[in-house]
């Protein structure tokens, strides 16, 4: 099963980083307020990388990774893709 990394710029201008198996269904559910705590009061959301792979454990361990990012960091991730 693939899952996905993926990073959504908010309305404020930061970055909210997260994984899912599913990023249609994750990026309508940030969309409509219903996701993070963090993006719920960000809105609108827009997704600006996202990335496949082939297990849950490979998504989660990116995720974990890119979170530790700088901004700037995650900003030239984004730019160079």
């Amino acid at each position: 099963m693939a899952a996905y990394v993926y990073i959504l710029r908010c309305s404020d201008g930061t970055l909210y980083t997260g994984w899912t198996d599913d990023p249609v269904r994750r990026l309508k559910t940030h969309g409509a307020g219903k996701g993070a705590k963090y993006t719920r009061s960000r809105l609108p959301v827009e997704l600006v990388r996202l990335e496949e792979y082939n297990s849950r454990e490979e998504a989660m361990r990116r995720e974990a990774a890119l979170k530790k990012l700088s901004r700037k960091e995650k900003l030239e991730l984004i730019a160079h893709g």
